[in-house]
């Protein structure tokens, strides 16, 4: 059987980036396409494979503006041949899932979540957009909109990383998926019996992950705050981070590795997919003080793994950590991280393996 395993870009290890690791250990002579590649940035696991590029690669600034030819990505999608092949699997939240399989051949789409920028928070894009994209975005990303729903039907089979994103999946395509959370690497992280006296926020530093709910909870409590990232709201939550709060900007692995162990809690205060962020924290035995909504909902155990607030403001957040301090005692590291290791890539393979061979494919 001849497989092909499509990603919308690969110019970064996130979680999307992790799901295709694991799918090219799975399948070790599968060939790799995408968008855009940055060999640089992406681990050996997935750069032994072939790698076949859209045309995509070879405009101005592909690695780093990528998101500026989305509207070319459809077209881009379409002109690779996949005839050979007899499995795809296209792992999506940008557009990957609407390539031109052969007849018999087996599509298996892995959902991250349907394109936010086209469906759900089209409007909150927009209204951070500049001049020119807020302009120009209504007819693009209708026609964005219409093709995303028609390529929709090419898949055969739908893998959605959450039961949150299987809800959005039967909304916005109308289709049924099996839900496979993606896989954490639990034996990249460790618990530490040294403890910091700070909370921690890891991730793109983007307006719907809301790190300015953290920084403005630690500013009026005094609490110390750290955050790891960047992205477009880096020069802003600077600015607003009081004395207690620093902002560490971009972080390699082994310093946010070690803030994930020293850490009094992570702090998780946006609307995620599903979020290996709070995971990592959890491997490596620190609580997580989540957003009572999406796919925190489905690996935070209340009273267990972490505690929950119920509206998204700092307010909130702090009566959370004002009940977790008082209750600090409720929580081990050895049940935190054992509830981790069942998110771990082992899992995730073995269910991936399973669905796959359910389906008999043949050449």
């Amino acid at each position: 059987v001849k497989v092909a395993i499509l990603h919308y870009w690969l110019v970064t290890m996130r979680g999307g980036e992790k799901v295709v690791e694991a799918l090219c250990e799975l399948f070790p002579q599968a060939d790799v396409f995408t968008h855009v590649y940055n060999p640089d940035s992406i681990s050996p696991s997935i750069t032994q494979h072939k790698v076949t590029t859209t045309f995509i690669q070879k405009l101005p600034l592909a690695t780093k503006k990528y998101q500026s030819y989305l509207p070319l990505m459809p077209l881009a999608l379409e002109q690779l041949d996949l005839r050979d092949y007899d499995l795809i699997i296209s792992s999506e939240s940008g557009p990957a899932k609407g390539v031109i399989t052969r007849p018999d051949a087996v599509h298996i789409c892995y959902c991250h979540t349907p394109m936010r920028y086209v469906w759900d928070m089209y409007h909150d894009y927009r209204e951070t957009a500049g001049l020119l994209k807020k302009l120009l975005m209504p007819p693009l990303i209708h026609y964005l909109k219409l093709w995303d729903y028609a390529s929709a039907a090419r898949v055969d089979h739908y893998i959605a990383n959450s039961c949150f994103v299987a809800s959005r999946i039967a909304k916005h395509y109308r289709r049924e998926a099996t839900v496979i959370h993606p896989p954490v690497s639990c034996a990249d992280f460790t618990v530490s019996a040294d403890r910091g006296d700070y909370y921690l926020m890891v991730g793109q530093l983007v307006r719907y992950k809301r790190t300015d709910i953290a920084v403005a909870a630690c500013n009026t409590a005094g609490r110390k705050l750290v955050v790891i990232g960047e992205g477009e709201q880096l020069d802003e939550l600077k600015r607003m981070a009081g004395p207690t709060v620093t902002v560490m900007g971009k972080q390699p692995f082994n310093v946010i590795r070690e803030h994930y162990s020293k850490c009094k809690a992570l702090l998780f205060p946006g609307v995620e997919d599903f979020g290996i962020v709070p995971l990592e924290a959890m491997a490596s035995g620190r609580p997580v003080m989540a957003y009572r909504k999406g796919g925190a909902m489905e690996t935070v155990v209340e009273g267990v793994t972490g505690l929950f607030f119920d509206e998204q403001t700092p307010e909130s957040l702090n009566k959370t950590i004002d009940f977790y301090e008082a209750n600090a005692g409720l929580f081990t590291a050895d049940a935190i991280r054992n509830h981790a290791l069942t998110f771990d890539v082992a899992t995730f393979k073995q269910k991936m393996s399973h669905f796959v061979s359910m389906l008999n494919i043949s050449h």
